[in-house]
């Protein structure tokens, strides 16, 4: 009886030491967590990205940052201090704006289902910017079997940090803007193909929208050489939003986030590299359409490629405003084409 007595004590104790390790964000009108609060601190770099428990690591915050600014769905939400931030609990208010109506248009059934929205991807380089992109685009999906048949680009901006000097051996000089992704809806149409043993999958269910959160990593135990180069801690976060109490379809389909972070060093360095590569959609028209090909760019990374500004939407996720904020003259667009 002893032992199990001691052994709930240790219980409760494990628990109340992991809680007073992290601190959880969660929305001033509804009190639900709030998952993909991004902190960043005084110098710019991304200091912590919430889960879908809303939660972050107290440890990566320090009082030297003095001042961490909050941002939520690609727009900043607050100011706050360390003594601020010093809490168990901080409450955020997400509704700041509001919630931008996806546009039904054709709505009579076809063979394709396109989605146009927004979108932006942006990678850090131990914490700090390195490379950044966005854009507007439209996936097509088959209309039958839900799968993504093509990813389309309409128009997009490049931008990249002007003291990238690429020295092979030296990770943290390279500039990554050619490792730029756009976001990957693959399974949006079938949630249910990230059902893997590598996967980790939870689900929030909040007062407006539904959301999944899909987990996986890799190399946790080993690194990966290759070409010289050592690889090691490969974590994945997906996180996907749909309408509340729905059955979870595209024509449900709210948004998408991504964050991949890895390790990486050259064999002569003597400390790994953290790279993290974060990639958003926010869809923005549904239609339906026999069409499949439609017009587009291509993706070239060595070019910015638009004919309007579309990133002065009041609705648009311009992360590249906040970046420049604390980057200047630093963050380089590259030449429009």
């Amino acid at each position: 009886m002893k032992r199990i007595y001691l052994f709930c004590i240790m219980l409760i104790l494990v628990s109340v030491f992991a809680n007073a390790q992290t601190i959880t964000f969660i929305s001033e009108k509804t009190n639900k967590p709030l998952p993909k609060v991004s902190v960043f601190g005084k110098d710019g770099n991304i200091l912590a990205y919430s889960d879908i428990d809303g939660k972050i690591e107290k440890q990566t915050l320090s009082p030297s940052q003095e001042k961490f600014q909050i941002v939520y769905n690609s727009f900043p939400v607050a100011s706050l201090s360390y003594s601020d931030m010093d809490k168990d609990v901080i409450r955020i208010n997400d509704q700041f704006k509001e919630i931008e109506t996806i546009i039904i248009k054709n709505s009579k059934p076809a063979k394709y289902i396109h989605i146009k929205g927004n979108f932006n991807a942006y990678v850090t380089m131990n914490n700090r910017l390195n490379s950044y992109t966005d854009g507007v685009i439209t996936y097509i999906f088959d209309n039958k079997t839900k799968k993504l048949k093509s990813a389309n680009i309409e128009q997009y901006r490049i931008f990249h940090l002007a003291d990238a000097k690429n020295e092979k051996k030296i990770v943290s000089s390279w500039d990554t803007s050619s490792s730029l992704r756009l976001p990957e809806l693959k399974y949006v149409g079938n949630p249910e193909e990230y059902k893997t043993k590598r996967n980790v999958i939870k689900e929030l269910k909040g007062d407006h929208k539904d959301q999944l959160e899909v987990t996986g990593e890799a190399l946790q135990q080993k690194e990966f050489s290759i070409f010289g180069f050592r690889i090691f801690d490969l974590r994945t976060i997906l996180n996907m939003s749909f309408e509340k109490n729905s059955e979870k379809s595209l024509k449900d389909f709210l948004e998408y986030n991504e964050v991949i972070s890895l390790k990486l060093k050259h064999k002569s360095e003597t400390d790994y590299n953290q790279i993290i590569t974060y990639n958003n959609f926010y869809p923005a028209e549904l239609s339906f359409s026999d069409e499949k090909d439609i017009e587009k760019v291509k993706f070239n990374k060595d070019y910015s490629n638009y004919k309007t500004q579309f990133w002065n939407s009041s609705s648009f996720p311009n992360m590249q405003s906040i970046f420049s904020s604390f980057f200047k003259d630093d963050l380089k667009e590259k030449p429009n084409k």
